[in-house]
């Protein structure tokens, strides 16, 4: 059988691990400081000045539910313009530039940073939110709620 995606090698040690680890964060945070700047250049030339994502998951599945827009005070539709985005996949050491629908492009920066800050959002219970593009301001805010389930057990014995 063949693969496409060569097996990684394993490092050595566990000092080799970490710095591989560590490398393989730094370019993850440069690569979506560079993906949201290229974002938020194609949605300032469209006009749009915030974007609102809405997630939902739970049962080891999650989504975005909504992707909303707006110029003003008025909601758009997003445009077909493409956005230039660089992906990193596991185990492979150089990124790839892939070109993007702008609606695909915050889709994937919104699961980008929901990995960065809640690794298994989707999992158990799971959560939901919102993340808040501001296009003025160049920020993205995430307002995010974790669900679990609590369990309080009491034994007596009279």
């Amino acid at each position: 059988m063949t693969t496409d995606n060569p097996t990684p090698t394993a490092p050595a040690n566990l000092d080799d691990r970490l710095s591989e680890f560590g490398e393989r964060h730094l370019r993850a945070v440069d690569r979506l400081t560079s993906n949201k700047e290229a974002l938020f250049d194609v949605l300032a030339a469209a006009g749009i000045t915030s974007v609102s994502v809405n997630f939902d998951g739970y049962g080891d599945s999650g989504q975005i539910e909504s992707i909303d827009a707006l110029a003003g005070a008025e909601a758009v539709s997003l445009p077909g313009t493409l956005v230039e985005i660089v992906g990193l996949a596991w185990g492979e050491p150089e990124a790839r530039t892939q070109s993007l629908s702008l609606r695909a492009a915050i889709e994937e920066l919104a699961y980008d940073f929901l990995g960065q800050t809640h690794g298994g959002w989707q999992d158990g219970d799971g959560a939901y939110g919102d993340f808040t593009f501001d296009v003025e301001q160049r920020s993205i805010s995430l307002d995010y709620n974790e669900r679990y389930s609590a369990t309080e057990n009491y034994v007596h014995e009279f």
